[in-house]
Parts: C-alpha cells; structure tokens; sequence
C-alpha cells in the first residue's frame, strides 16, 4: 500500500506532532491512506549513526538514510517538518541528555586523537549542521504564500516597526577577498572524478579530498576566504560600530554551512575581545575551549579554570569598552556572540527589518544595528531593503504584494552542499582542483588558516529549476526574475545554463508568454519591493542560499512569520516532499511548555502541506477519497485562519493543542458539506455534531491543564508516553478519533 510519510523532529513541531497526528491518522483512515513516521530527529540521528554500538533494545534504524533512498523514488510522499540544525553547542547538550537516558554514547571530541575518538568525531559530523534538507531534497522547491493565508493577512495585519530617515541601521560586509570575491568555477565537460589538494611552497602535497565524482554539465566552484582580510574587516566594523553608537551584531548561517560559518563566528569572536584572547588564550585552548563555540561556551568552560576569575573580567571589560553588542536574551545577558546557532541570518535579518530595523540591546531596548555579514555574496539583498525601508518607510501588510520563490535546492546544490569540500587552510600554498588527468581545474594562493570551500551543482536539477520557473510564471502570469550576478563567476555559468534551457520550455527572456529577466540578486530585490509597495507580485528564481534568504524575508514581512507558506518540493523522480513551512524549530515554545503547559507553536504550516500531500497521494494512487479530504482540509485551513484559531499568546486561551481541536471540527464539517462522497459526508456529519456539541467540554480539558508545570521527559528525546499525556489531555476528544478510527467508513 502507498503511504505518506510524516517525520518525527524536534523541539516544538515534535510536541506538536504528538496532538496533530491522531488527527490525521484518523481522518486518512477513512480514505485507506495509511501514515507512517520516520524518526530523524537530532537525537534519532546520533543514536542511529552509533546503533553498533548500542545493545539492540536501543537501536535504531537510520530513517535519514531510508527517506533520502525514498526521495528517489516516485512512490515518494513526505511531510518534512523543521528540524534542529545542530550546532556543537546543541550537539553536545544532545549527547549528554541521551547519555543520561541510558544511551552509552561517547562525548563529543573537540580535538580527536585517537582512533575511536576520530570515528566518533566523523559520525557526529555527519549529524551536526542541517543534515537532514540535503538528503531529503531531490528536487526544487516552489514556496508561496497559499491566497488563504495571504487574505488573512491582509484582514490580520501584522505589527510592523515605523522607519525612520535618520535611521543608522546598515549592512556591512567585506567585499574583498571573500567567498565571492575570490570564487572561480567551471562546467564539466564529460563525467569525471576531480580531486582537491594542497601544495606548500616546498612543493609538499596533502590531498584535502581524494574522490569527488562528477558529471557532464556540472557546475563545480572553488573559492576562499582570506582570514587576515576578514580580522581587518571585523576589527574596523568594531570600531565603526561604537563611532556610530549602533549595536553590533554578525548574521551567519552556522547550521547549513555548518563548517566555514563556526569558524568565521570564532573570528569575530575573537575580534570583539582581543585582550581575552591574548591574555587568556593558550589557557582556553589547552582546555579544549574554542572560540567557534561562541562566548557561552568560553563563560561556561572558563568555570571550571584556575583563570576563571580572570577571563570572565576580561569579557565584562570587552563588554564595557567595546561597541554595544545585540542581544538575543537581554535580561539573561545573552549576547549576539553567545551561540553560534543563536542567530541565523536568514531569520534574524528579516527580524530585524520588520523591527524598524532594530535589535535589541544590553539594556532591554531596542536601537539601530551594523548588521555584519561577512560574505558579499548575497549581504546586498537586505542593504537593498533597509534602503528602500529608510526611504519609503514600513512595508504594510495589507496591500503589500509578495514574492514566491522558485528556488535551485536538489541534489546539494551549491553552497549548501559545500561542508565535506571546506577546509581550513593547514599552511600557506594553493589550493587546487585537479582532474584525473591531473590538469588543474582552479587554483587559488591561501595563507594559513584561510577558508577554502567547493561546491557542485548538478546539471539535471538546473535544467528541472528552469523548467519550474516556467511553469510557475505561466501558472501566475507574474513577472519571474533570475537573481543572478553575471559579475561572479558561478552565477555567469548559471546564466548560460538558463539560456540554453529556456527555449527548451517554449520560453525566452525579455519576450514570449511570459515576463522573464535576469537581475543581479541587489537589483531584483529592489525590483520587487518596489513592486511590493504597490501591492504586486514578483516570483524570484534563486540558487539555494537565496531561497533560504528569501523564503523568509519575504514572508516575515508580508505574513509576519515564514511558517505560513506553502513548499512543495516536487521530486525530480516523480515523488513529492512537502515541508510545513520554515521558522525553525521554536526552542523558547518547548521552554514555556515544560514551566507552564502551554505551546504557541502554530502548526498551520502542517495544515497546508498535508492538504497538497493528500491530493498528491490522489493523483499518484488514483485515490478519489483522498483528493476529497485533501480539498477539503484546504476549505478548513480557510476557516480555520478566519475565525482567528491559531494559537493565542496568552495563557487561559486556546494553544497549539486547541488549534488543533478547532482544525478537527472545520475539517469535519467541511467533509460532512461536500458532495463528491455521500458515505463520507454521512459519516462526517455524525463526527461534526459530535465535535461542535463537545466544543465546551473539550476546550475545558486543553485549557484546564495550562499553568502548571509538565514532564515530557527530555528535551532532545522526549518519553513518548509522558510527551503523549501532555499533548493529548483531552479524554472527550480523544474518543472521539478512536471512534472515527473504529468505524467502518
């Protein structure tokens, strides 16, 4: 039988998936649609990557690995909800929770040495960073606000921060000698195997990857950072930022680019409180510390140090001298520096720019920010949007057009595929790309630590992401622009590929049926938020990163939050993957969960994409029950955003669980309405009534619980009876789906 396969993550979409997927569960059931889960959370990841060594009553199978072979497969239909992108710090909170729970796991090997210590450190590297998306993505994603969500919004507008003309919020960013600068690439002519290697200056050899297979048509980059411009660069933004009186901050990506990104986030670390580490530094090192961890680490190691005293006055005097740091936690004094995973660009930047382009400061206000943005390759989307901020002023929500995105993600595309070709230059040199006649591909001069990184992009999913564009532009008649930059190397590659294969698709640029262009990535955004101001679509066509960037900017400022859009990822094999929106994974819900027994996670985003997983499973399977449950979850969702059923914010109100109820009763009664299926609709209507008829007592039941602590038993890997108790509090619901379940529908 086919199945949809609904994943199992973390933090708070995990809770949730706990109330949510009874629901579904019983609702499929009716239509023969059977679910299954696939474990690949953070800590179903460590523990199947260490199952040999695990007695057999903890193993268990490596569910990444089974839905990456899945996603292959035109039998394909995954719900991919957001996960915990795990940097050191979380992963080695995770290891220490499990190694509590039972599970005899090493630690985490800052600096392996010995055998065992090296193949523990290779296996947790394969689950640091987000592990999972490049797996599962065998195709490109197409990511829209769904016309529901956009109408709500509109009548529901957002709290947007007024802009100010005198504003001194600004992006920084080198320029020079960095990723983009520096970047060569070229397409392969004929299948090969390239390898990247070394070379001192003696002419000393160390290959850096012995094997990298590669196809015809391919694009392969290799480029570098130089660590003596990026100090310099760091250093001076310091300083500008206290000239001006701003709030400091860096906006990385440590998660997906989960090599290069910790060790640029060391630098500025390192940067900010020079006098720590020239005092303190070799005491730090030799305790196994690093910078590239962020300063909770160095504060929290530091204790246990005879120098701790002295290196934690050292950073209150790096506080005190230096320019005013952004906060991620102000009254816990959790600075921009504190974790490395703490603040994501593509969130924190639309954050800020929905926030009058403010952050917020050491003393629990918010101020204008030099927002630091190392890389150039992309930095200029967001200047291009504060300018257009400063100008014109706040953007308003309920005229505002939007900005969907087709985005060039399969197979690893481009720089998020780059982790196991980025290293860190082990002595002055080249670095070089050879080919197995060992002509050399690209070459660059690197000095002793500098960041050196490859990255592929396969030539079938180019040719897919073209078509897609196509597709969607004729779909919506909207102007479509390629964000890509014929000044830097990979995109003028990426352009002639887009030429070659838009007469493939009965299109051209700048004619034909549809509006088609190519923009550099700062002009196209200025395109479209003029665009934008009156009330006007825009699709972007991006690379990778982009559509990471732009699946938030953009709805963060038209929805108020990025977990609202439709993705759908249709396979290249003929699957589907469909992801519940972006937003991450909500640390601060679990939080307020486990002291109050009340989750604000909104799992609208599991809505949508299981409406378009439905329908799809109808159209492979031939399922005609299915396509009617899928409509109408779609007609629910509608009434669902409506009548105002996301979660509250207030305690004493309905939360993720009551959400969920609400969803329920407006499914049901949608069902009980239609007319494609009388048995269903019988069926439906017995269950609506009964919904609608307990609606007092089973809100009494969510809401009765609230206020209180709750055990779940973990925060990486919950008790799956305690986590189900806690979401499922409600007995009279509860019969309710195990009625619906028992029935003979």
């Amino acid at each position: 039988m086919a199945k949809i396969i609904y994943t199992h993550t973390d933090e708070a979409p995990m809770l949730a998936t706990h109330s949510f997927l009874p629901v579904i569960e019983a609702y499929a059931s009716t239509a023969g649609v059977e679910l299954e889960t696939r474990d690949i959370s953070l800590s179903g990841r460590i523990i199947a990557s260490f199952a040999d060594r695990l007695p057999a009553e903890q193993r268990i199978d490596d569910a990444l690995a089974e839905l990456g072979e899945l996603a292959q497969q035109p039998e394909a239909n995954i719900i991919k909800l957001p996960n915990i992108s795990a940097s050191i710090p979380q992963l080695k909170a995770a290891v220490a929770e499990l190694q509590g729970q039972g599970f005899d796991l090493p630690d985490y090997p800052d600096d392996p040495k010995t055998d065992d210590q090296l193949d523990a450190r290779a296996r947790y590297d394969k689950v640091k960073g987000s592990a999972v998306n490049p797996v599962l993505r065998e195709g490109n994603s197409d990511r829209r606000a769904p016309e529901s969500v956009k109408a709500y919004a509109r009548k529901n507008p957002h709290s947007m921060g007024a802009w100010s003309a005198d504003s001194k919020t600004n992006v920084a960013t080198m320029g020079e000698d960095d990723f983009r600068d520096n970047e060569q690439s070229v397409i392969l002519d004929k299948d090969d195997t390239l390898r990247i290697e070394h070379v001192t200056a003696d002419g000393s050899t160390t290959v850096l990857k012995e094997s990298l297979p590669v196809l015809a048509g391919e694009v392969v980059d290799g480029t570098f950072l130089s660590v003596a411009k990026l100090r310099g660069f760091l250093a001076a933004q310091i300083e500008r930022a206290k000239a001006d009186d701003v709030l400091f901050s860096v906006h990385l990506k440590a998660t997906m680019m989960k090599v290069s990104d910790p060790i640029i986030f060391g630098h500025v670390v390192k940067a900010f409180f020079p006098a720590l580490f020239d005092a303190h530094g070799d005491a730090l090192a030799a305790a196994g510390l690093s910078a590239n961890d962020g300063l909770g680490a160095l504060l929290k190691g530091a204790e246990s140090l005879p120098e701790g005293e002295a290196i934690k006055a050292a950073v209150q005097k790096g506080l005190a001298e230096g320019p005013r740091l952004a906060m991620v936690d102000s009254d816990n004094g959790i600075t921009n520096l504190h974790v490395p995973s703490d603040i994501i660009v593509d969130a924190s930047m639309p954050a800020m720019i929905r926030t009058s382009g403010q952050m917020w400061g050491p003393e629990g206000g918010q101020d204008d920010a030099l927002a630091v943005i190392p890389d150039s390759s992309y930095a200029g989307i967001y200047q291009a949007v504060i300018d257009d901020c400063r100008a014109n002023g706040a953007y308003d929500p309920t005229t505002m057009g939007s900005v969907p995105n087709v985005g060039l993600m399969a197979q690893k595309a481009e720089e998020y595929g780059s982790h196991d070709k980025t290293f860190e230059a082990p002595a002055a040199g080249t670095v070089r790309v050879v080919n197995s006649t060992g002509e050399t591909l690209m070459e660059h001069t690197v000095a002793e630590g500098d960041i050196w990184r490859a990255c592929q992009t396969k030539d079938v999913p180019i040719r897919d992401w073209v078509k897609l564009a196509v597709t969607r532009a004729r779909a919506t008649g909207a102007p479509t622009v390629f964000w890509l930059d014929e000044t830097r190397a990979h995109d003028r590659n990426l352009i002639e590929k887009v030429k070659a294969y838009l007469p493939e698709n009965d299109a051209r640029l700048d004619g034909g049926d549809v509006a088609l262009s190519i923009m550099s990535p700062a002009d196209a955004c200025t395109y479209s938020v003029e665009r934008i101001r009156k009330g006007e679509d825009t699709i972007s066509v991006t690379g990778n990163v982009l559509r990471d960037y732009n699946t938030d900017l953009f709805p963060i400022l038209e929805l108020g939050t990025s977990a609202k859009m439709l993705s759908i990822v249709p396979l290249i094999n003929g699957g589907g993957l469909f992801e519940t929106g972006a937003g991450g994974s909500a640390p601060k819900h679990v939080q307020q969960l486990v002291k109050e027994n009340y989750l604000r996670w909104d799992s609208l985003g599991e809505f949508l994409a299981l409406a378009v997983s439905l329908e799809h499973f109808a159209d492979v399977n031939d399922n005609a029950r299915a396509r009617v449950l899928g409509q109408a979850l779609d007609r629910a969702t509608a009434t669902f955003l409506l009548e105002n059923k996301s979660p509250s914010r207030k305690i004493g109100s309905i939360d993720n669980r009551g959400s969920h109820f609400y969803l329920a009763l407006y499914w049901a009664e949608e069902l009980a309405e239609q007319t494609e299926d009388s048995d269903l609709a019988a069926a439906f209507a017995d269950i609506a009534r009964t919904l609608r008829s307990s609606e007092d007592a089973i809100n009494g039941e969510l809401i009765g619980v609230q206020g209180h602590p709750a055990d779940i038993g973990g925060y990486y890997r919950p008790d799956e009876v305690k986590a189900d108790a806690v979401m499922r509090p409600s007995t009279t619901l509860n019969g309710i789906l195990a009625d619906l379940v028992a029935a003979d529908v």
